[in-house]
């Protein structure tokens, strides 16, 4: 049955002094006898889970008592109907002890000496509340100390265990871990601890207080989490701690990423780590290592060490219009204290042929070209006269080629020694794997025999006639433009071409 409070309390009080009461203090007075006294804080505060020691000194008079009367003390709950009920913490081995706070709440101090002190274990939400302490001694000690409570508040636990890293976590290397909870009573039930997050290589056995874990930590490992939860099962409650790992590895893997569109993502190379851009393009290169800390970054082409683009990310290599000298091999170089590592890129660039000539000149009894191409890889020249190939290098009475190449460039000389006619046609041809290009010119008289012809207008300007220099069809793949050479002769025979100081243009057909 539950009392009022105020019929609680004058039970309580109705209880003091016992057989030494003051005759001045009646029944239900709340009046102190300053024969018993308790110092005991009025307030106390604990997290769930943890202990708390409360200091309590106490006085009593001695009247009735022996020295070898045991002295028993009692820690009620305020709402405890009588001091019969059971206590919740006592020396009294007689006495019946709540169940819920036996092995918890301890009177740790001897009342035979004066101590009433009280220790409160694995605290639970619950063991709030106001708490009050009789004494009894001999035959008429019996005072319970109604006027001086005791007020607990047990407050959510809000520790977190400490994680603390034996040196730097390095890929490849033993560390240990502690998680420790320094501010964990050492009464009541130890804690236990666990770990989760990562790989766990081995678990040291546990202190009242702290747990040793050893990691060998790998790059995959960087950047997560450990975790350390603590429980504390005597009250039923837990707190733990999470850390993000800080891995520190060599390069793992060195990956080129190829930007060759501005605003386009990156491109994937094969295997091969092979690329082909046209020559004139833009084309940046960055490389990414995977390592932690950042490996230092340097780009090279052959013996050359190249500079970055931008001082602040070293990996980056911008080429804002390639040319045919930016083709080789491209190596970056990741370096790093704990191991280094490269990764190539062949860079080819792709020329088509573009061709310089062909220019041709009066030489004794013929005429003398010359035409040279430049291209990459190094094109293939060769010459048409009429419907006829001819290539290489070869001689007989009526013609003589010369050819060579070096680098990208290949030139071819040609020598006709007879058979020049009006209307013969003549080109120069270059090829390679990405494109073709050839300019073809014709040999015509002046308008009258004997006299130089003089064309000087461009295909769209000239009138259709006889006369009009005639254009063979070009076999180059690319679209065609038209443009004028010169070729200085003189007619004054049939075929005998001369030096003359007038110039004058034949119109060529340029496939570009």
């Amino acid at each position: 049955m539950l009392l009022p409070p105020l019929l609680l309390l004058l039970l309580w009080v109705g209880e003091r002094g016992g057989g030494s009461a003051d005759p001045h203090l009646a029944a239900g007075s709340l009046a102190q006898d300053p024969r018993y006294w308790l110092d005991v804080q009025p307030s106390v505060s604990v997290q769930e889970g943890l202990c708390v020691r409360v200091p309590c000194s106490v006085s009593y008079p001695r009247e009735g008592w022996k020295d070898s009367d045991p002295a028993h003390g009692y820690w009620f709950q305020e709402k405890a109907d009588s001091p019969e009920d059971p206590a919740v913490a006592t020396n009294n081995p007689e006495r019946a002890v709540v169940s819920e706070t036996r092995g918890r709440f301890l009177l740790v101090g001897d009342p035979q000496a004066y101590n009433c002190s009280l220790d409160i274990r694995d605290a639970q939400r619950r063991d709030t509340g106001t708490y009050i302490f009789r004494l009894e001694r001999g035959p008429t000690v019996r005072y319970s100390y109604a006027l001086n409570l005791l007020s607990v508040r047990v407050t959510a636990l809000t520790d977190t265990p400490d994680i603390h890293v034996q040196g730097t976590l390095a890929s490849g290397h033993p560390t240990n871990f502690t998680c420790a909870v320094p501010w964990a009573c050492d009464g009541g039930m130890p804690p236990t601890f666990s770990w989760t997050g990562v790989a766990l290589t081995s678990l040291h056995p546990e202190s009242p207080r702290s747990s040793v874990l050893t990691l060998t930590p790998r790059p995959e490992d960087h950047g997560t989490n450990l975790t350390c939860r603590v429980n504390f099962s005597g009250a039923g409650v837990s707190t733990e701690a999470t850390i993000r790992l800080n891995v520190s590895y060599a390069p793992q893997e060195l990956i080129i990423r190829v930007y060759q569109k501005e605003g386009a993502g990156p491109e994937t190379l094969d295997k091969s780590q092979s690329l082909s851009v046209q020559e004139g393009q833009s084309l940046r290169l960055d490389c990414v290592p995977d390592s932690n800390p950042p490996a230092m970054i340097s780009w090279t082409r052959g013996s050359l060490t190249l500079s970055p683009s931008n001082s602040s990310n070293p990996g980056v290599l911008e080429l804002p219009r390639v040319e045919l000298r930016d083709h080789g091999l491209y190596v970056c170089r990741a370096q790093h204290p704990l191991g280094s590592k490269e990764a190539s890129l062949s860079l080819v660039v792709r020329t088509p042929p573009q061709l310089l000539g062909p220019s041709c000149s009066q030489e004794d009894e013929g005429l003398s070209c010359s035409c040279s191409s430049r291209a990459w890889p190094a094109p293939s020249l060769h010459w048409r006269l009429g419907e006829g190939l001819l290539e290489g290098n070869f001689s007989n009475a009526s013609f003589e080629i010369t050819s060579s190449s070096a680098g990208p460039w290949a030139n071819s000389s040609l020598s006709l020694r007879e058979g020049l006619s009006s209307g013969l046609r003549l080109s120069c041809e270059a090829q390679n794997a990405h494109g073709k290009q050839n300019v073809k010119i014709l040999l015509l008289p002046g308008p009258g025999k004997g006299e130089a012809g003089h064309f000087n207008k461009s295909w769209s300007d000239s009138p259709l006639d006889h006369q009009t220099p005639f254009l063979a069809a070009s076999t180059s793949e690319k679209e065609q433009e038209l443009y004028y050479a010169s070729l200085s002769f003189h007619r004054p025979g049939t075929h005998n071409f001369q030096v003359q100081d007038t110039t004058e243009y034949s119109e060529i057909k340029i496939g570009k």
